[in-house]
């Protein structure tokens, strides 16, 4: 029972960071956002939980969604464009972390130092679990933009986000499932527990998507002064021209 309540408040935890990121910092915030996260749930990935009644599941799957979420939001309030710049951010910093991490492995470590196992059983696995991340990652992400994009030609309307987002990320989500796991775990749990990981994983990746819709709201309201004054200027130029 304390991972069920610990889990939601880790949950609103993250949401509550994602908003605060965008809040402060505009569209850089969630460029950031989708640098850090990359990172952080490729490594949260590798802890195994256990949730009532008895369900293993793998972490990172709500720093998982809210990578959905930004992409979303950024399609949503800067365009198609400017979400795919974002999948080619997210997919570079996990790379580049992959790369950097492996090659600091190999330094031969003093004797006083304490890291290294630590650091070899946590970066040790990212290679495979990077493998299927990026793959992945790299699939669905660029899905989700696509499908977000296709179902905002049929359902635009501002009170008809929850559809374009529910929609393009609950499929995209289980294409990102379907692949990491694979590549990530098969052969490394036995069949039943492989089964009950990638169906947990997308369960929660659902539920967690529903629960984030009004955090896709609250930030679609979000304004910011410097953007605003970007679009007046754009305005103006256009009519003057």
């Amino acid at each position: 029972m304390f991972n069920l309540l610990w889990g939601i408040g880790f949950v609103i935890v993250n949401f509550v960071f994602f908003l605060l990121c965008y809040r402060l910092f505009g569209k850089k915030g969630l460029y950031a956002w989708v640098g850090v996260a990359t990172v952080i749930a490729n490594i949260q990935v590798t802890k195994t939980i256990s949730m009532p009644p008895n369900i293993v599941m793998t972490l990172g799957n709500t720093m998982y969604v809210t990578l959905y979420m930004t992409s979303d939001l950024i399609n949503e309030k800067y365009g198609r464009r400017e979400a795919r710049t974002a999948v080619w951010f997210g997919f570079f910093t996990l790379l580049m972390t992959t790369v950097i991490m492996q090659m600091a492995l190999k330094f031969t470590p003093d004797e006083s130092d304490f890291a290294q196992e630590s650091l070899e059983k946590i970066f040790g696995l990212m290679p495979r679990l990077a493998l299927g991340s990026l793959t992945a990652y790299f699939i669905s992400q660029f899905l989700d933009v696509r499908l977000y994009s296709w179902i905002r030609k049929y359902y635009s309307t501002s009170r008809q986000l929850w559809i374009r987002s529910n929609g393009s990320t609950m499929v995209s989500s289980f294409v990102d499932t379907l692949i990491f796991c694979t590549i990530a775990f098969a052969g490394t749990y036995e069949w039943k527990v492989w089964v009950q990981i990638l169906l947990t994983t997308y369960v929660a990746k659902f539920l967690l998507t529903a629960a984030g819709t009004p955090i896709l709201y609250i930030a679609r309201s979000f304004k910011f002064a410097e953007e605003e004054s970007a679009v007046q200027r754009a305005a103006d130029t256009h009519i003057s021209s």
